[in-house]
């Protein structure tokens, strides 16, 4: 599983909610954070959250069983680990 953390406040909570919309994407609540999980890939489009720069290159909490392999200002992707079962 990959899972991404983001701590669930306003200003982060539209990268859970569009994460959401993927069918193979969990979304649930642990702590003070948001977790994103899925099987595969987690993609997140930086558009369709309306994040402006600072909240979107701060909204990453932790990353489990995965990397971040792309953070710009188009998208944020985490592939998982090949060594995670």
């Amino acid at each position: 599983m990959t899972v991404l953390y983001v701590l669930d406040v306003d200003d982060f909570r539209p990268l859970a909610e569009v994460a959401s919309k993927d069918p193979d994407t969990t979304v649930r609540r642990r702590g003070p954070y948001l977790e994103v999980e899925a099987v595969g890939e987690i993609r997140i489009e930086r558009g369709a959250t309306g994040c402006r720069n600072a909240v979107w290159y701060s909204s990453v909490a932790a990353v489990e069983g995965g990397r971040v392999s792309r953070w710009d200002k188009v998208e944020l992707v985490v592939e998982p680990r090949e060594d995670t079962p």
